[in-house]
């Protein structure tokens, strides 16, 4: 009889989520580089989970820095999104952590712009869930700064981390990014084994937020 209601409560669940849309905002880690973004865990966990899916990643971008290579920052480049979410998952923080490094102005920057961003995407989306997704803990200057300022901005706009610290990616690993990463010394964009190997943590979290009531 347990059995049958937790059965029950999962299928009830699902059919809550199905049909609901997840935008996913970000940089190369949503946009996948050089592979196809329906080998992402953020596509693949939207097709298990019966969610509309679209994705905003671009290469090179990042929250505090317009540059001319690869467009404007994202605290400007939301405004591109579709006005309809239930779910917004915002995947960033790499780039500004290697332009940013350990200036404390530019992480500054980094702060009062990831804010800003916060405040506006509230404002877009007023009745979404949204939650963030830090970047690998790449051994390098800015990386730590950038997700520990991640993890404070988010708390102040109650917006739930994922960091990825407490996920099963070891970025630092030579021999897991040969098997996970797109290539041995890339130390951003996973292949399609690895995206695989982040699902169940990162569906984990998109479940978590379903769950949080709406703003």
């Amino acid at each position: 009889m347990r059995r049958l209601t937790l059965l029950l409560s999962l299928c009830l669940a699902c059919l809550l989520v199905q049909g609901q849309t997840l935008v996913v905002f970000g940089d190369s880690y949503v946009a996948n580089h050089r592979r196809p973004k329906q080998e992402t865990w953020h596509y693949l966990a939207a097709q298990q989970l019966g969610l509309k899916y679209h994705n905003y990643g671009r290469n090179g971008s990042s929250v505090a820095w317009d540059r001319a290579r690869f467009g404007p920052r994202m605290v400007k480049r939301y405004a591109e999104m579709t006005d309809t979410a239930d779910i917004v998952l915002v995947i960033a923080g790499h780039n500004d952590a290697t332009l940013a490094g350990c200036n404390r102005d530019s992480l500054r920057m980094f702060r009062d712009s990831l804010s800003l961003l916060c405040q506006r995407l509230r404002e877009k989306y007023p009745r979404a869930r949204i939650g963030f997704v830090t970047p690998w803990h790449v051994r390098r200057p800015g990386f730590e700064p950038v997700i520990k300022t991640i993890r404070k901005v988010c708390r102040r706009h109650r917006i739930p981390v994922l960091d990825t610290k407490h996920s099963p990616i070891r970025v630092e690993d030579d021999d897991f990014r040969r098997q996970y990463f797109q290539a041995p010394d890339d130390h951003a964009h996973l292949n399609a084994e690895g995206h695989r190997l982040m699902l169940p943590t990162g569906e984990r979290f998109l479940r978590k937020l379903m769950k949080q009531k709406r703003p």
